[in-house]
């Protein structure tokens, strides 16, 4: 049998002129996957470059739109899944003789990334699909300062989570054992070798610590515009933290919501159970043909004690330490 092609991310087809030129003047990278450069401190592979600059060329934000940005691993998925529940329930009270959006499409299907998919595949995407509801619900891993090109002067939201790095690393992992399975770059890479990229900082949408600074001094800066929001604090106090991303979304619960359930009803609908649960996440793809039960495993803090060995622990600490010093944001 013969291997895949890698994912359309993670290659080098569709670049045009400019940006091979372009590239060949940034720093550059052959990690175990395919190659990287660096555009505004931020390490991409190179397809994906292109879609970052699509992006930054030719999006047109509408003061409405949210963007959901996070380090790839970092809870994405359920913050997507929480985002179009709370908003899908705003828009209309009852939806007893409808299906909801969730069981008939992935989080990322409804709410797709703009720099690994629509500008990605396009330098100008149809948006019209999602400009027919408002507000516009986009995804990015990119850093904030990357973002902010096209967005200067708009009013639009953006909604920040951030995980522990070890999770973040040991989730990351199982997920390219899991997509990259039988292409051709399958068993070039171990856990010990991308924990070397990640304490590097060469690392996909890398260095993190980098990504979640320019979102977490975003948000003290501009709070009004930019949420930021932990996974460990989702998974802590859910019902606490739903409540803060509706507020800052514009669509709170009302006394009557809270006190009929309708906080509990969002949080068991996107529950990781649930979601699992649905023939949609069983066996449906992405638009880059990723199997969508690939986003869902067990969703838990502290799984990387069952993988990282103490000096592995113990680096991370160190980097973390250094990194954040001075920043205010614990982990």
């Amino acid at each position: 049998m013969s291997k895949k092609e890698l994912p359309p991310p993670l290659g080098e087809n569709y670049l045009s002129e400019e940006s091979k030129t372009l590239i060949s003047s940034l720093l550059s990278y052959q990690d175990f996957v395919g190659k990287l450069c660096n555009y505004q401190g931020c390490w991409y592979f190179y397809n994906t470059l292109q879609g970052v600059i699509n992006f930054q060329k030719n999006f047109k934000p509408q003061d409405t739109d949210i963007i959901l940005a996070s380090f790839p691993k970092s809870g994405t998925t359920w913050l997507k899944a929480l985002t179009i529940a709370l908003l899908e329930r705003s828009k209309k009270n009852d939806r007893s003789c409808d299906h909801h959006p969730l069981e008939s499409d992935n989080p990322h299907g409804l709410v797709p990334f703009l720099e690994l998919s629509l500008y990605l595949q396009s330098s100008t995407p149809d948006l019209t699909n999602l400009s027919s509801s408002s507000p516009r619900v986009f995804s990015t891993h990119m850093p904030l300062h990357t973002l902010q090109v096209p967005l200067k002067d708009s009013l639009c939201k953006v909604v920040y989570v951030c995980r522990n790095l070890k999770d973040v690393l040991v989730s990351n992992w199982h997920f390219k054992c899991t997509t990259l399975k039988n292409t051709k770059v399958e068993g070039s890479f171990t856990l010990e070798s991308m924990f070397d990229s990640f304490c590097s900082g060469v690392d996909f949408f890398g260095p993190f610590w980098e990504n979640v600074l320019s979102y977490w001094r975003g948000s003290l800066e501009d709070p009004e515009h930019v949420l930021f929001m932990t996974y460990e604090d989702l998974k802590a106090e859910p019902r606490g933290q739903i409540k803060r991303l509706a507020e800052f979304l514009g669509c709170p619960f009302s006394e009557q919501e809270e006190g009929s359930g309708g906080v509990d009803k969002i949080l068991e609908l996107c529950s990781l159970r649930n979601l699992t649960s649905l023939e949609i996440n069983k066996s449906g793809k992405t638009s880059n043909k990723v199997c969508n039960s690939s986003f869902f495993r067990k969703g838990e803090v502290g799984d990387w004690k069952n993988h990282l060995i103490p000096e592995m622990e113990n680096k991370i600490d160190n980097i973390v330490e250094e990194k954040f010093k001075g920043s205010g944001l614990k982990f």
